[in-house]
């Protein structure tokens, strides 16, 4: 590869969400001559955790690059984030028949937000266009999409040549809505302690006091209570304390009386269970974001309210005040103090920016309580800079989701709108997840350090690392930046456990490290080889290197010791399934001395599975009835499938002439952790559509 135009005069500046700096944009030609751009950014954070509802069999992932340029067809994903009834958002793909969101109805000449109902969702598969906003949204819709403009419902784009005119969008409209959705946190250590600080120090009740008792040494009492009327916050209070090994009682603490609601309470009388809140809500040196977040939905919770107006969270505690005041602008926001005249000192911290800032502020922070965030029968007014600024063809069809409400519309990433939407991978930096996903690569060029630094903290527990997780680590750019050696060099340093899944052979150049790491902690690999076939294998990862060669990667992993499996993903009933289709395969794997060989059924997530039943009833219409039965639950095949699938692989691996060798490798003391190193290197998820 050569990086001749590659110079200064390409480079240029762009700000990507989530990210304080500029990033340096650079362009180059990548493999087949594909106009691709690479942002460099200074990453944060580089140890990412798994959500725990997740399947995979780890905890911890790391990615160096953002997007893939191997442009494989699983690739496309449609997470466009919809409104929801709770003032939440959830991607479009995951919305049911059913669901509650915001659509909009007209009231007189006002329109106004109101929960609507899911009453049909169905796919299409069109092409596709990029609308452009000018405050960053980008939202991916089919040319005959309706927006709502400053000048009512518009098209995306105008007829065809030879049909009546339409209405369509301009870069003189302006779209109406509330503002593109921030990310909503993930529940971990650090929101929990925020969100019981506020809670507990803005509405709860810790005491401890001692008293004479006659025939008693002392009279100590110690007792903590928290009573609500919501039980929304008081069931997450309680959850979360015991998540920290806090156990309370729930109580009726007044019963509902007139106009006033039932009031619950949760309370515990243990001096070390009372120790152990008072540890968990004290003031943090330096709080994080994520504390930040979690201390404004607890403390919104007890002491916040909202109209249509303003946001507003009062209290007469200093401290309180103004770590509200603290915790608001560090995530961005305007804020206001209002004092009142009473002798008590009460004072409001008030949020403003009108909606959008106040939906900013929920999906951010993520109060509990639903009431408080409602925006039933508020006007539609636009705060945000929604002004079209470019409308772009994607040069592709992509699948597109289509529902139908109670209102006609709802309010997408923002935008009021309705009809089809796909919204891509890259959302949380406004990429689609078609061309971009391919050609927009974001490259955390600190990664290295940033894992240093991440693994030395007293609160790491030397947990496995997976690498290769979301994007490849090995994509053909890391042959450019070289973060891997210095990521291996971190991992190898500190004698943390880790593994790489990859498609390239790129990562025998880091052997030398791979050789090191293995002799001082537990470390494996595993590459990807979804087919032998030359005519597959270019349809569907055509910048990929040919299997043949990652076959031979594993040879020369395993001669120098390494652990290294192979992955046979996806394997689908009545295409690929037969024993003379995979024999090739774990043939060759055996050949190359490979540990293991893991066969992965084909999983149907999201538009996936539309676009493969499409692709069923126009090749093998013979299968469309066996694959409806196979996933009638849901994305993945039913077990007994899925069983069988996995007992083939396991035959013919058994049948081999070379079966896979066995043998324990350093750091692998047992089967058990061998069998936990293989799983951490083979994700359970498809690795293409073919």
């Amino acid at each position: 590869m050569r990086w001749s135009n590659l110079s200064a005069h390409a480079e240029e500046r762009a700000r990507l969400p989530g990210y304080a700096d500029e990033a340096v944009a650079r362009h180059f030609e990548a493999p087949g001559s594909i106009p691709t751009r690479f942002y460099e950014v200074r990453a944060k954070s580089i140890l990412n955790r798994v959500p725990a509802a997740s399947r995979m069999p780890f905890r911890w992932t790391a990615n160096p690059f953002r997007g893939c340029t191997h442009s494989c067809s699983y690739c496309v994903e449609s997470e466009t984030p919809v409104l929801m009834a709770d003032a939440t958002h959830k991607p479009m793909y995951e919305i049911d028949v059913g669901d509650e969101i915001y659509g909009t109805v007209r009231n007189g000449k006002y329109r106004k937000y109101a929960r609507t109902t899911v009453l049909d969702k169905w796919i299409t598969i069109k092409p596709a266009y990029r609308v452009v906003l000018e405050d960053g949204t980008e939202l991916i819709a089919s040319g005959d999409h309706r927006f709502l403009s400053n000048r009512g419902w518009k098209h995306v784009l105008n007829s065809l040549p030879g049909q009546w005119g339409r209405a369509h969008l301009t870069t003189k409209n302006h779209l109406v809505g509330t503002g593109r959705f921030a990310s909503q946190p993930v529940e971990h250590a650090d929101y929990r302690r925020g969100y019981l600080c506020g809670i507990v120090r803005g509405d709860g009740r810790i005491c401890s006091f001692e008293y004479q008792r006659v025939g008693r040494t002392h009279g100590n009492v110690h007792r903590f209570r928290l009573a609500l009327t919501d039980i929304e916050a008081l069931r997450r209070a309680r959850a979360f304390l015991s998540a920290e090994e806090v156990t309370t009682s729930q109580h009726v603490f007044q019963h509902a009386v007139g106009a006033r609601r039932e009031m619950l309470a949760i309370s515990t009388g243990s001096r070390p269970l009372i120790e152990r809140i008072g540890e968990l809500i004290d003031w943090p040196a330096v709080p994080t974001l994520n504390w930040c977040r979690g201390f404004l939905a607890g403390i919104f919770d007890a002491e916040g309210c909202r109209s249509d107006f303003a946001l507003r969270i009062a209290n007469t505690d200093p401290q309180i005040l103004a770590a509200t005041e603290i915790c608001a602008k560090r995530l961005g926001f305007a804020v206001a103090r209002e004092r009142s005249n009473r002798d008590n000192g009460l004072c409001t911290i008030r949020i403003t920016g009108g909606l959008s800032e106040h939906l900013r502020f929920f999906h951010l922070t993520d109060p509990a309580i639903t009431r408080k965030r409602s925006i039933e029968g508020q006007m539609v007014k636009t705060f945000a800079n929604l002004k079209i600024a470019a409308i772009e063809p994607l040069g592709r069809a992509l699948p597109l989701y289509d529902i139908t409400t109670g209102t006609g519309d709802f309010i997408a990433n923002g935008v009021v709108s309705h009809n089809c939407f796909a919204r891509p991978t890259h959302r949380y930096l406004d990429f689609d997840a078609g061309r971009d996903f391919e050609r927009e690569i974001v490259v955390k060029v600190n990664a290295p350090e940033r894992l240093r630094v991440e693994l030395a903290k007293a609160s790491w527990n030397h947990e496995h690392v997976a690498l290769g997780t979301n994007t490849d680590p090995y994509q053909w750019v890391e042959g450019r930046y070289k973060l891997m050696r210095g990521i291996w060099e971190a991992m190898r340093d500190a004698a943390n456990p880790c593994s790489v899944l990859t498609k390239s052979p790129l990562l025998l150049r880091d052997l030398d490290l791979m050789r090191e790491l293995n002799e001082r902690t537990e470390f494996s690999a595993a590459l990807s080889v979804p087919t032998l076939d030359e005519e597959a294998w270019r349809a569907t990862e055509p910048h990929t290197p040919n299997p043949r060669a990652r076959l031979e990667a594993v040879a020369e992993l395993t001669r120098n010791g390494i652990r290294t499996g192979v992955l046979v993903a996806p394997l689908m009933p009545g295409i690929n399934d037969a024993p003379e289709q995979v024999e090739p395969i774990v043939e060759l794997a055996a050949e190359a001395g490979a540990a293991y060989v893991t066969g992965i059924a084909l999983h149907l997530r999201g538009e996936v599975r539309d676009l493969w039943f499409e692709w069923l009833r126009g090749n093998r219409p013979d299968l469309v009835s066996r694959y409806e039965r196979l996933y009638a639950r849901g994305a993945y095949i039913r077990p007994a499938e899925r069983d069988r699938l996995s007992a083939l692989v396991h035959a013919v691996s058994q049948g081999s002439e070379q079966p896979m060798r066995g043998r324990l490798q350093r750091g692998q003391a047992n089967p058990a952790q061998q069998r936990s190193s293989a799983e951490s290197a083979s994700p359970p998820r498809q690795e293409s559509l073919f």
